[in-house]
C-alpha cells in the first residue's frame, strides 16, 4: 500500500539541515505520491539554555519562528490543490525546563496543526549533552556514566518523564523516535535490551492517548540500520492500540519517505 504521508518533516529553517526551498519538499513530496506533509521543524530551545552542540545549531532561533510559520501559511496556500500542508514543530523535552516549554507552547500552540515531542538532550553531572549529535559524544556520554547500558536507562527515564509531564494544552501528542539511543548501536552497543523500559514508555503512551512516531531515519543511518522504533517494538505498539504515524524525519528533499518501504 502507498505511504501517502509523512508527518516529520523539516525545513529551510533547520540550521543544521539543507539548503532545499519550500517548493523543493512540496515538489519531491508530490512526486512520490504524497497527500499530507507536516513540517516538524525543531522549536526554539529555551533561552536559558545552552545548547551543547559545537555549532549552536540544534533548533531554529525565537526570532525565526515567527516567519516560519508565515511561510508555511504560504506555502499552504500554493500547494493547495496539491498537498495538505500542515504547519508543526518537534518540540525538545528537557528536563527542568518544562515551565519554559510550557510558555512558549502556550503562545504558538493555536497556530500549530501537528507537533512532536522529542528528546534529543540529557544531563550527565551537570553537563548537557546532544546524544545523537555524534558517536564520539554518544562514547563520551558513556564513558561519563560508566556504560553505554546507563546511557540508555537515562534516555528511557527521561523519555518517560516527556510523556508524563505537563506542558499545558498545547503539549505534542506525538512522541518522537523513542528509541533514538540506539543510532549508534552498530558501533556502540549496549548489552540490556531495556524491553522493561520501553514496555513503560508504551504503556504511557497508550494510557494517555498518544501516537508514536515511526520514523525511517535510522534505516539510513549505518550504525543503527533500523527504524525507530524498530519492527518488533512497532508491532508491539500497533497490538496495543497505539497510533503509529510515519515520518521520515527528513532534513533535505531527497529524505523524504526515508524506510518507507519497510514501515508497517
Amino acid at each position: 500500500m502507498l505511504q501517502q504521508q509523512d508527518s516529520h518533516i523539516h525545513s529551510p529553517y533547520c540550521p543544521h539541515g539543507s539548503a532545499d526551498t519550500w517548493a523543493t519538499y512540496c515538489e519531491a513530496a508530490i512526486k512520490l505520491g504524497l497527500k499530507t506533509i507536516t513540517f516538524t521543524e525543531h522549536a526554539p530551545l529555551p533561552a536559558n539554555f545552552i545548547d551543547p552542540t559545537p555549532q549552536s545549531d540544534s533548533a531554529m532561533k525565537f526570532h525565526d519562528l515567527a516567519f516560519y510559520l508565515s511561510d508555511i501559511a504560504q506555502i499552504k496556500k500554493e500547494y493547495a490543490s496539491a498537498l495538505d500542508i500542515h504547519a508543526g514543530l518537534e518540540v525538545d523535552f528537557i528536563s527542568g525546563y518544562e515551565q519554559e516549554i510550557t510558555s512558549l507552547l502556550n503562545e504558538i500552540g493555536p497556530s500549530l496543526d501537528d507537533s512532536i515531542l522529542s528528546v534529543h538532550f540529557l544531563n550527565i553531572h551537570g553537563e548537557w549533552y546532544c546524544m545523537d549529535y555524534s558517536s564520539a559524544v554518544f562514547e563520551g556520554m558513556a564513558h561519563s556514566l560508566g556504560s553505554v547500558d546507563a546511557v540508555y536507562a537515562l534516555y528511557f527515564q527521561t523519555l518517560l518523564q516527556s510523556v508524563h509531564a505537563n506542558l499545558g494544552q498545547y503539549k505534542p501528542n506525538r512522541i518522537g523516535h523513542m528509541t533514538l539511543c540506539r543510532k549508534f548501536q552498530k558501533k556502540i552497543a549496549a548489552s540490556n535490551d531495556f524491553t522493561n523500559e520501553i514496555t513503560a514508555v508504551l504503556e504511557a503512551i497508550k494510557e494517555r492517548g498518544f501516537e508514536l512516531d515511526y520514523n525511517g531515519a535510522g534505516l539510513l543511518k549505518p550504525d543503527c540500520g533500523e527504524t525507530y522504533p524498530p519492527l518488533k517494538v512497532a508491532e508491539k505498539a500497533k497490538k496495543m492500540g497505539i497510533p503509529l504515524i510515519y515520518g521520515s524525519d527528513a532534513h533535505s528533499a531527497t529524505g523524504l519517505m526515508a524506510g518507507a518501504k519497510e514501515i508497517i
